[in-house]
C-alpha cells in the first residue's frame, strides 16, 4: 500500500510517478500537442472511433444550436433512456443520464423527474458553454443508455461503473474500475467520492480498493465485498484500449471503458491527461511499467495491438 505521508525519496523508490514528471516526461513528450481536440471534444473522439470500427454508445443526436433543441425533444421521446453530455465536458460535469420516460415525463437514475422544459434548459447551457473546458461554447451529445453488465450488481450505487486503462504507446499498462456511490451522486469520479478498484492486468480481476485515498474492503452503500469483483470481456476490454493508441496518435492516454449487457466493452472517452490515482488504486507505481515499455521502443521492437495486450498481461500480471 501506498502510504500518503511517505517521503517523495520513499515514493520514488516505489516506483510512484508525480504530477510534474507525468506532465514533462510523458504527456507533452508522447501527446502531439495538435492531436488534443480529438480526445477533448467527446464529438471528434466518436468520429475517429467510428472511421477505426471502435465500439462505442450509438450516437442519437446532436444538439449544436438553440433551434436544435426544439427538434430534438420528439427525438427523444422515442428512446426510454439516453445520456446528454457536453462534448468539451470534464469531471463528469453537465452529464444528464435518463434511465426511462412514462408519460412524457423523464426520469434519473435516483428516480427523479425531470420534464422537458428542464432537458431544453440543460441542453442550452451546455451550447452557452457551462460545462465546457475554458467555457467555450459547445454541443450537447445525447447517446444511447448503456445497459450495465448485471455481473456489476452491488458493486455500484445509482450509476454506471466504468474502467480507465492507461494505454502507453499502445500498450496497456495499469487499470482501476470506478464504481459510483451515493456520495458521488452517481458519477464515477474519484474526486467526488467514487470508489477506485485496482484491477489486474492478467486477468481482470480487483486487486486494492479505495475511496477518497483510503483502503476499503466493501462498497460503502452496498456492503458487496470488493474483492468479489472480476471484469468479464477482460482480453475484449484490454484489445479495444489498445487500438485507441493507433485511432488518437496519443502516445500516453487514459481510455474509459464501459460494458455493456449485449455489446460487451465500449470505448466511452479519451483521456490526454489522465490522473495519477490509479495508483493509490492499485497500491503500485506506474514508473517501472512505463520504463519497461519504453525499453522496447528503444529496441525498435513492433508489436500489433494484440501482441502488445499479450506483452502486458505477461509482464504487468500480479
Amino acid at each position: 500500500m501506498i502510504n500518503p505521508f511517505s517521503s517523495p525519496f520513499k515514493l520514488a523508490r516505489k516506483g510512484i510517478m508525480g504530477m510534474n514528471q507525468r506532465n514533462t516526461g510523458y504527456i507533452s513528450r508522447y501527446n502531439p500537442r495538435k492531436l488534443y481536440p480529438l480526445v477533448d471534444n467527446k464529438l471528434k473522439t466518436k468520429i475517429i472511433a467510428q472511421r477505426d470500427n471502435v465500439t462505442i454508445p450509438a450516437l442519437i443526436g446532436v444538439v449544436r444550436t438553440q433551434h436544435d433543441i426544439e427538434s430534438i425533444i420528439p427525438l427523444l421521446h422515442k428512446h426510454s433512456g439516453f445520456v446528454i453530455k457536453p462534448a468539451k465536458g470534464s469531471g463528469g460535469k453537465g452529464i444528464l443520464v435518463i434511465t426511462k420516460q412514462e408519460s412524457g415525463v423523464f426520469f434519473k437514475p435516483s428516480g427523479a423527474p425531470t420534464h422537458e422544459e428542464d432537458v431544453k434548459r440543460h441542453c442550452s447551457n451546455i451550447l452557452a458553454g457551462l460545462f465546457s473546458l475554458g467555457g467555450s461554447p459547445d454541443v450537447a451529445v445525447i447517446e444511447a443508455l448503456i445497459e450495465f453488465d448485471p455481473c456489476f450488481d452491488g458493486f455500484s450505487f445509482e450509476g454506471v461503473p466504468d474502467v480507465r486503462v492507461i494505454v502507453f504507446q499502445g500498450y496497456p499498462v495499469m487499470a482501476m474500475m470506478r464504481l459510483s456511490t451515493a456520495a458521488s451522486d452517481g458519477k464515477a469520479n474519484l474526486h467526488q467520492g467514487a470508489v477506485g478498484v485496482g484491477i489486474d492486468i492478467g486477468t481482470g480481476k480487483a486487486l486494492h480498493a479505495v475511496q477518497f485515498d483510503r483502503p476499503i474492503d466493501k462498497h460503502p452503500d452496498t456492503d458487496r465485498p470488493l474483492k468479489e469483483l472480476i471484469v468479464p470481456h477482460w482480453q475484449r476490454l484490454l484489445e479495444l484500449a489498445s487500438s485507441c493508441y493507433e485511432m488518437s496518435g496519443m502516445g500516453y492516454l487514459g481510455t474509459d471503458m464501459v460494458l455493456d449487457s449485449s455489446n460487451g466493452p465500449m470505448l466511452l472517452e479519451l483521456n490526454a491527461r489522465p490522473g495519477l490515482a490509479i495508483q493509490i488504486a492499485n497500491g503500485e507505481g506506474i514508473l517501472p511499467r512505463l520504463k519497461l515499455v519504453e525499453e522496447q521502443q528503444r529496441l525498435n521492437i513492433q508489436r500489433t495491438p494484440n501482441e502488445r495486450v499479450e506483452f502486458s498481461k505477461l509482464e504487468f500480471s500480479r
